[in-house]
Formats: C-alpha cells, structure tokens, sequence
C-alpha cells in the first residue's frame, strides 16, 4: 500500500510507514488506553505519549537491524514494546517477532492485539530463560527494553550473540556506566546508536561476544 503522509503523523514519517502500518499501529494504542484502566500495563505517566515513549521509540529499533533478518527474539515483552510494534511494523518484510514475557495479564493483551492486527507475533510466556536456549543459531536479532543492565543482558543472551545473533539494546543516559560494567566480565563488540526519541539516550548494537572468565 503506498504511504498517505497527509494521513499519518509527521512523526512516523521518517520511517516510511505505511496506511495500513499506521491503522495497525493506532489500533495498538487504542486497545492500550482500553485496556490500562483494568491491567495497568505501562507506567500511568506515559499514556500522553504513547506514540513518542512507546511506539516510535521501539519502531525505530528495525533501522538498526539488518534488513535480511526475519526472525526476532523480544525479551521482556510487557505491553509489546518493542516486540509487538516490531511484528507490526515488520509484516511487508516478511519478519516474525517472538515475545516473552511472564506476567499472564500482559501475555493476555500481546494476544489480543496480534490477532486484532494479523501481525506475525508468537507469545511465550514464561521465563526468559526457559525460551533463550531454543533460538540459538535461529533468531537473527534480539532485543530487550528497559529489563536489565547491560551485563546482565549479555548473561542471558551470551548464547545466542556467540552463534550470530545482532543484540539491539535500548539504553539511557547511564550507557557508558553499563558498557564499563559490562566490560569486566565481558569482550564484545558494541556500536553506540543514537536514539531518535531522547537525546540523552542510545541504542546499543552487540555483536562477537567472548566471555572473560
């Protein structure tokens, strides 16, 4: 479908969204304002900014990523930021976006939505570690937002980095402080992106990882 921009945000437009994508996407944020008054899925602060704290600052994770990856690894989930917004967003290249998340009530939404909007999302929930072991040397990105420290990301997603797997990591303004922690345990090559939402944060692409000890 080609793009209408006089239909779509002028924030969304730098990433070539589609009508259909965009349609898509608003029915995610209608269905999380519907849905926070019972389940309290994100922090009630940032329900004004949906589109800027949320959707776009997880859409714009597949610029980072390579173009030929179709299979995607989301580790804590929550509402779908940025995994469900990336199975969205990710549909006309053909991308698959595996979500996990353990708490039942959020899993509960990531289902309603997928099905409301057809994107290509399977739900996992459970515990990150019970689902990391069986993509390794299959997923081609994997990504986490908001979940842990640096260093404790690279524990639990060593796996996959050291069979190929690109690591797309948002980060704050603590980044330098993370990548120092990390490099005590760690080797690793790290590309500090910047972010298209906040000037203070970065996004952080791992690649080669080596363990230290």
């Amino acid at each position: 479908m080609m793009n209408d921009l006089q239909s779509i945000p002028e924030l969304l437009v730098p990433f070539d969204v589609s009508r259909e994508t965009f349609e898509k996407l608003s029915l995610l944020e209608s269905e999380l304002r519907r849905w926070q008054a019972i389940k309290n899925l994100v922090g009630p602060g940032t329900l004004d900014q949906i589109w800027e704290r949320h959707i776009v600052d997880s859409l714009q994770l597949l610029a980072y990523a390579p173009d030929t990856a179709r299979l995607w690894l989301d580790l804590g989930s929550g509402a779908g930021f940025p995994g469900l917004v990336l199975a969205i967003a990710g549909q006309a290249r053909g991308l698959e976006v595996h979500l996990v998340e353990s708490n039942s009530r959020k899993c509960a939404f990531l289902r309603h939505v997928a099905r409301l909007t057809g994107a290509k999302a399977v739900i996992h929930a459970t515990r990150l570690e019970s689902v990391v072991p069986s993509f390794v040397g299959k997923t081609d990105v994997v990504s986490a937002r908001a979940l842990a420290s640096l260093a404790t990301l690279l524990g639990w997603t060593a796996p996959l980095l050291k069979a190929g797997t690109i690591g797309l990591f948002p980060k704050g303004r603590d980044v330098d402080a993370e990548l120092t922690e990390a490099r005590e345990s760690w080797k690793f090559a790290a590309e500090v992106l910047p972010s298209r939402t906040d000037s203070e944060a970065r996004i952080l692409r791992i690649s080669s990882i080596e363990s230290l000890s």
